[in-house]
C-alpha cells in the first residue's frame, strides 16, 4: 500500500520503519528533515511537505505530539487535506483531543476522504518491537481496509466503535489511569521508603504478586532506579494529555477528580524543572514532599 507517514518523533520513526519492513511503499515527513532523511536508506521517499507526502497516499499516517501539530500537517495550505486523494484514508494515531479528532472526521469527509482514529498505547521501545496496541475506531470497512497498516506496527488492534472520537476518548482516559498508577506508585514507594524499604525489592514484591501488569513493571523500574532521563515520555505531554481528559469529561459533565490533581502535580513538577523528564517523574515530587532525597 502507498502509505504517507507524518511525524517521525520517538514513536512514529519506529512505526514507519515496521511500515517499511512489511513491504509497503512509505514517503515520510518530518520537520526536522534531518530524520526523514534517515529512512532513505531503508526504502523510503521524503517529502518537503506534509501534502507532498500525501498527494499519490492510498493512506497517510499522523503520528505527532499534539493537536496544534496535527492541525498543521493536515488542515493549513499544503496540508494533508488538501492534498489527499479522493476515498483515500487518514489514519491519525497521535494522541488528541475529541473536539479535534470530530473536527478532522467533517473535513476529510467534505473533500470524499475516510477518517478513523487509531493511537496506540506503548512506549517507545514497544514501538520499536511492534509491540504497540492499536485502539481504532471509525468505518469498520475502512478499518478493515487498512488493517494490514496497523497489524504492522502493533501487537494487536482493539477495534473500540464507529466513531473515530471513541478511540480518542479511550487513550485519553487510558492515559490518565497510567498517571494514576505513576502518581500512586511514587506516594506508595515514598512511604515505604520512610520505612527504611529498599524500592527494589518493593516494586519486585509488587510486580510478583497482586500488580504484575506491565505499566507497575514499567514504572516500578523507573521510580526505584529513579531514571527520568532520557524520557521515554516527557512529563510536558503528559501533562497535555490530562488537560484533554479533563477537556474531554467536561463537556459530558464527567467529574475527574483525580485527573485534577494530578494535573496540579505534574504543573508543579514543570514549574521545578523537570518538564523534559519522563512523565515516571511526578514520583520523584512525591518523594521530595515526604522529606527524601
Amino acid at each position: 500500500m502507498r502509505v504517507a507517514f507524518i511525524g517521525l518523533g520517538n514513536m512514529g520513526n519506529h512505526m514507519a520503519r515496521h511500515l517499511l519492513r512489511a513491504g509497503h511503499d512509505v514517503t515520510v515527513w518530518n520537520r526536522t528533515l534531518a530524520k526523514a532523511d534517515e529512512h532513505r536508506a531503508q526504502g523510503a521517499k521524503v517529502a518537503k511537505s506534509p501534502g507532498e507526502a500525501a498527494r499519490e497516499a492510498e493512506a497517510v499516517i499522523t503520528m505527532l505530539a499534539d493537536d496544534a501539530a496535527v492541525e498543521s500537517a493536515v488542515l493549513h495550505p499544503d496540508g494533508v487535506v488538501e492534498s489527499l486523494p479522493e476515498n483515500a484514508v487518514h489514519i491519525s494515531m497521535s494522541t488528541i483531543s475529541v473536539a479535534l479528532s470530530r473536527k478532522l472526521a467533517e473535513e476529510h469527509a467534505r473533500r470524499g476522504h475516510k477518517y478513523i482514529a487509531a493511537p496506540v498505547f506503548g512506549r517507545p521501545e514497544a514501538a520499536e518491537a511492534g509491540k504497540l496496541f492499536v485502539v481504532a475506531a471509525g468505518d469498520k470497512a475502512t478499518i478493515e481496509r487498512v488493517n494490514p497498516l496497523l497489524e504492522a506496527m502493533g501487537q494487536r488492534v482493539f477495534v473500540i466503535g464507529d466513531k473515530p472520537e471513541m478511540a480518542n476518548v479511550v487513550k485519553l482516559s487510558g492515559n490518565f489511569l497510567i498517571a494514576s498508577v505513576i502518581e500512586s506508585l511514587g506516594e506508595a514507594v515514598a512511604l515505604t521508603r520512610k520505612y527504611g524499604v529498599d524500592p527494589h525489592q518493593y516494586i519486585e514484591f509488587l510486580t510478583n504478586s497482586l500488580f504484575a501488569a506491565p505499566v507497575y513493571k514499567t514504572y516500578g523500574g523507573l521510580i526505584a532506579d529513579e531514571k527520568y532521563r532520557p524520557a521515554g515520555f516527557k512529563i510536558r505531554l503528559g501533562l497535555k494529555d490530562l488537560k484533554l481528559a479533563l477537556a474531554a469529561a467536561e463537556s459530558v459533565d464527567a467529574p475527574l477528580p483525580v485527573a485534577s490533581m494530578i494535573r496540579d502535580h505534574m504543573l508543579t513538577a514543570i514549574a521545578r524543572g523537570m518538564e523534559d523528564a519522563d512523565w515516571g517523574a511526578t514520583a520523584k515530587l512525591a518523594a521530595e514532599n515526604a522529606g527524601l532525597k
